[in-house]
């Protein structure tokens, strides 16, 4: 099953599963090479949404881990506030894009400017995210 019917019968499944803020972000139009220069110029932060298990195995350099289990049962807006910035881009990013258009979602609700990646960890990785593990 290639990458694009995956994420998109993953995406489907969570929203009837009651995975509402799903419904709340579209994926960035933003290509990588412009997200890897507004992170470069400090005007955007990539937020890695995976779970803690999934980052320890590696992560981008530089990425601020904002587990998105967190983010639904139990960060308040204010532990969000404590961690992001509101004056950068917060670009957020999975494995495959499911649950980083979910984190979108909800960090929208708090006003973040967000912009959740289809592309995953490991797309990230081939397109020259620097890896820190």
């Amino acid at each position: 099953m290639n990458l694009v019917v995956r994420n998109s019968l993953v995406i489907v499944a969570l929203v009837f599963a009651g995975f509402g803020h799903a419904q709340g972000a579209d994926y960035t139009t933003d290509s990588l090479d412009v997200v890897k220069q507004q992170v470069q110029e400090k005007k955007a932060l990539l937020v890695d949404v995976r779970d803690q298990a999934e980052w320890d195995r590696g992560h981008v350099e530089g990425a601020l881990l904002v587990p998105f289990r967190k983010l639904q049962k139990g960060m308040t807006q204010a532990d969000v506030e404590r961690v992001l910035p509101k004056n950068q881009i917060i670009y957020t990013h999975c494995a495959v894009g499911a649950r980083s258009l979910g984190a979108a979602g909800l960090l929208k609700d708090y006003g973040y400017d967000v912009r959740p990646l289809q592309q995953g960890y490991k797309d990230l990785v081939k397109e020259g995210f620097p890896v820190s593990k």
